[in-house]
């Protein structure tokens, strides 16, 4: 048994929790599964599985290999298609991570439509807010608001989305609306903190084609979008979002624009991936997907 096919044993070892139901699984006899296990151990010079007589389970060090097992698997895989034009099909298991509110909003009213093209992939979904390690993570794409920082990832801008100043109709009753961006001194703010610099975010205006900065006073900070947009139709002080986010709220008058002469600059939305990734055909049909999805958006 070379060392690929190994590795295909014991990732199913692990999944099924059995050496009995991996042997059938892979119509090997049992025999044959113990013994490749066992030169697998000895070769790695480590022990991957705990086994009593009713279950089997990766030690510390079988997790880790099976984590590293299941990336080798899915680059081997996809190098075969990329080379045997079987590129248009691709399969296995995709893991991405997605910004909740796009995604709420964008992606999963639709992403039927994405399984049922590619009914050969097995989608994996996080979503949220935080820094993804993609390679540490295992994590294949992540889709991410704003301006990039230096990065060693691929990186595909889909879309740029409009962005409002707004705040709620009480806040605006009780603190009057601001006329221009001087008046903004004495407003309070809904504070929005950084989870990639740490950093309060100041809100940004066009003027005349040039980018003007003013950090607010704030007795809130948060660091979700969904409290971000929460905080402020509780009356807690004006906040700058993409105008998608909070559309219904505008429509129906709780929340009110202020200075639309001065919007801050759209927001750019893209999708990272690790270079090794970039033949891949799961991840690019899923970023291709994505960019057709987000086309429309503002």
């Amino acid at each position: 048994m070379d060392r690929f096919d190994a590795m295909r044993l014991f990732t199913r070892i692990v999944e099924l929790g059995s050496f009995t139901q991996a042997a059938d699984d892979l119509q090997l006899p049992r025999a044959t599964v113990t013994h490749a296990l066992q030169q697998l151990e000895k070769r790695l010079g480590a022990r991957l599985l705990n086994r009593t007589t009713r279950s089997v389970s990766p030690t510390p060090d079988g997790a880790a290999y099976y984590e590293r097992c299941l990336r080798l698997l899915a680059d081997v895989e996809e190098a075969e298609a990329v080379f045997s034009g079987d590129g248009s099909k691709p399969k296995g298991k995709l893991r991405v991570d997605l910004q909740g509110t796009q995604a709420r909003h964008f992606v999963l009213p639709v992403i039927g439509e994405f399984c049922s093209r590619y009914p050969g992939i097995e989608l994996e979904i996080g979503m949220g807010d935080r820094y993804v390690d993609l390679v540490r993570e295992g994590v294949d794409c992540v889709m991410r608001a704003g301006e990039l920082g230096d990065s060693t990832m691929v990186a595909r801008r889909i879309a740029e989305l409009q962005q409002v100043t707004c705040a709620s109709r009480e806040y605006l009753a009780a603190n009057g609306t601001p006329i221009s961006i001087e008046d903004l001194r004495r407003h309070r703010a809904v504070n929005f903190i950084s989870n990639r610099s740490g950093k309060i975010l100041p809100f940004e205006f066009l003027v005349d084609g040039v980018m003007r900065t003013v950090q607010l006073k704030g007795t809130v900070t948060v660091s979700h979008a969904d409290a971000y947009a929460a905080c402020c139709a509780a009356g807690l002080g004006l906040v700058q979002v993409p105008r998608y986010s909070i559309a219904p709220r505008l429509e129906d008058g709780s929340l009110c624009e202020v200075l639309p002469q001065w919007r801050p600059p759209p927001l750019p939305v893209s999708v990272l991936y690790p270079h090794h990734r970039q033949l891949s055909p799961r991840v690019r049909v899923f970023v291709d997907w994505l960019a057709s999805v987000m086309a429309g958006a503002s």
